[in-house]
Formats: C-alpha cells, structure tokens, sequence
C-alpha cells in the first residue's frame, strides 16, 4: 500500500474520470506517493495549515503504471508514480482535514 496525498477540490475536479493526476503530474513527469511511515511527515512538511486535504490509498498491485522508488532532497526514498491514477486502485480515501 502506497498513499498520494490530494487536496478535495482537485479530486473533485477529476471524480467522474477513470483516472486521476495531480496538477503537478504535468510539470514532473511523474505523481508523488509515500509509504505508511512516511505519511506523517509528509503531511507536517508539505500541507501544515492547509484544510480540505485527502490521503488516497492505493494498492500498488492494481496501478497501470511503474512505481520507482526515488531519492528525495534528504536521500529518502519515496515512491513515484510514472503515469495517472487508475482509479480502480484506489482502496480508500481518508479525509484528514
């Protein structure tokens, strides 16, 4: 299980598509994911304060797309999803703020 952290207003913009991207997809190539462990500070780097906040869980077993683990600036390795979100692989979204 992998975990894409979205705001509500994007995923609701996309809701009746089959799949779904970040706008940010179109700028890196690729979608941002995390581990389980690696939610939490996510989370607290990158959305503090922000509300209407969305962690989608996905089953890595059901994506159409690679899945590389990558180094970020901290030489962490976090997942990255080289195409869009099938929805179909969406196990659960876990409203967080």
């Amino acid at each position: 299980m992998i975990f894409h952290v979205v705001t509500e207003l994007e995923w609701n913009e996309q809701i009746s598509a089959s799949h779904f991207a970040p706008r940010s997809f179109l700028q890196e190539g690729f979608i941002h994911c995390c581990t389980r462990d690696q939610l939490p500070g996510v989370l607290e780097r990158y959305y503090q304060g922000q509300f209407g906040l969305l962690v989608l869980h996905l089953d890595e077993s059901k994506l159409e797309h690679p899945i590389t683990n990558e180094k970020a600036t901290n030489d962490e390795l976090f997942p990255h999803l080289y195409g869009r979100i099938n929805k179909a692989a969406v196990i659960s979204i876990e409203k967080i703020s």
